[in-house]
């Protein structure tokens, strides 16, 4: 058995931050890259804009969104439940190896991803995000318990760092099989590009599984705990998430944080889920070719770019400070909405989809650091997490909800970009009500 490194070593930092490099290949190829436009090309090659699912002929990209909403919605109720028992029992790790399992093999069973079989197809991609989102419920959580104040938004910082250039490897693979799928023994034409694509899924799930051995091997298992598991636990984790909200109360400056992060976030996690299938419908490309290319460029540039953005961010907020750092950088997201519901050019979208790259990694690292900064000494990180992550992730459940319903309503997925600037604006001035006692360059 080895022995866990000590909090704020760099052998325990790297072992933390190396879980993104694992398994944010998930959020790249699945959420963001090839899984959008697999999903896309089996409409087009159906000739049919709709799929009978739940009762109703339902567009693909109000489908998506409903689905993606509900699988936000099971996590949000599912979290606090879960990391109120982790923090009981002392054993955190051993629940994020079950959702990252359970979300590795469900990427891979999004292999057999059809139209014919749409329920177990949008079952495997339901629980693909589920495994993703849960396990970082528990990694978040981690954050204070292996790295010291001073050293968390660089912590943070580089964990997104190692996930985008990891993910970006992986896609830089998996996109050479679909785009030369002869070179790799499948064959020519569509039919062996569509293949490439199943094909990637199995190594997004292989990947994510292997790679976050390293981070489980140095992980510590959690505060340990003489507590046993008993028919009580259910009602143990409930009582440990009233102490949250009780302190919650009291603490005005993270209760202020938490909901101005709630809007803000809302806003950014719907752009981050829908981008690609936004490029794909409403930007005028001159084939289908030259707009599976685009869309490839748009997502690297994306990808590169929110390295840049994350490091950039962690050097201003160590200058100016967490929160005038986030309402800046909440002032571009704004900006860049507004722009972005003109664009009809590939162009345009690039450009666009560079500057979302330089916010993307900035609003996100700095965030959970901003979080994890704020919170009281404790040593039930979890509880205090889960509270982060679901608010998150209710946030996401109310905005794909609401761009699913306008892009379902309106028939454009362009009319529903509006509604985000609204909740840009409202997060710049709940920030500005952060009150600045008590922090640290904050």
């Amino acid at each position: 058995m080895t022995q866990t490194p000590e909090k704020g070593s760099k052998k325990i930092l790297f072992a933390w931050a190396f879980y993104d490099w694992a398994n944010s290949v998930y959020s790249l190829v699945i959420a963001s890259a090839i899984f959008p436009i697999y999903y896309q090309a089996l409409f087009d090659l159906a000739e049919t804009e709709t799929v009978s699912a739940f009762g109703g002929q339902i567009r693909s990209t109000p489908l998506i969104s409903y689905v993606t909403a509900a699988a936000f919605l099971i996590v949000a109720l599912m979290s606090p439940l879960l990391s109120g028992i982790a923090d009981y029992v002392g054993n955190k790790k051993r629940f994020m190896q079950f959702f990252c399992y359970l979300g590795s093999l469900s990427c891979i069973g999004l292999f057999w991803f059809s139209l014919d079989a749409i329920y177990f197809s949008l079952s495997c991609y339901f629980l693909a995000l589920i495994g993703f989102w849960g396990s970082l419920v528990f990694y978040n959580s981690y954050l204070p318990d292996i790295a010291y104040e001073e050293q968390q938004d660089q912590v943070s910082a580089r964990g997104y760092s190692m996930g985008y250039i990891g993910s970006v490897i992986l896609l830089l693979f998996n996109l050479s099989m679909v785009m030369f799928p002869e070179s790799f023994g499948l064959g020519e034409g569509g039919e062996a590009s569509l293949l490439a694509m199943k094909i990637s899924f199995i190594t997004v799930g292989l990947w994510w599984a292997l790679f976050s051995q390293y981070t489980f091997y140095f992980l510590p298992k959690g505060p340990k705990k003489n507590n046993k598991l008993t028919r009580n636990v259910l009602l143990n984790g409930f009582k440990e998430l009233q102490k949250v909200q009780s302190s919650l109360i009291e603490n005005k400056q993270l209760k202020r944080y938490l909901f101005a992060f709630f809007i803000y976030s809302m806003a950014v996690q719907t752009v981050m889920l829908v981008a690609t299938y936004f490029g794909e419908q409403e930007i005028n490309w001159a084939d289908a070719d030259e707009k599976t290319m685009g869309l490839i460029v748009s997502i690297l540039l994306i990808q590169l770019l929110a390295v840049l953005g994350a490091e950039l961010t962690s050097r201003a907020s160590s200058r100016f400070g967490n929160i005038p750092t986030l309402i800046v950088i909440n002032g571009i997201w704004l900006t860049l909405c507004i722009v972005a519901y003109t664009i009809t050019e590939p162009i345009q979208f690039y450009t666009t989809a560079a500057f979302v790259g330089l916010v993307m990694g900035g609003i996100q690292s700095l965030s959970r650091s901003t979080y994890s900064k704020f919170l009281p000494k404790t040593t039930d990180t979890t509880s205090y997490f889960s509270f982060y992550d679901v608010t998150e992730k209710i946030g996401i459940v109310i905005g794909m909800l609401l761009y699913g319903l306008i892009d379902h309503f309106t028939g454009s997925m362009r009319n529903s970009i509006l509604f985000l600037v609204v909740f840009f604006f409202l997060g710049i001035v709940l920030l500005l009500r952060v009150p600045r006692k008590n922090q640290i360059r904050s």
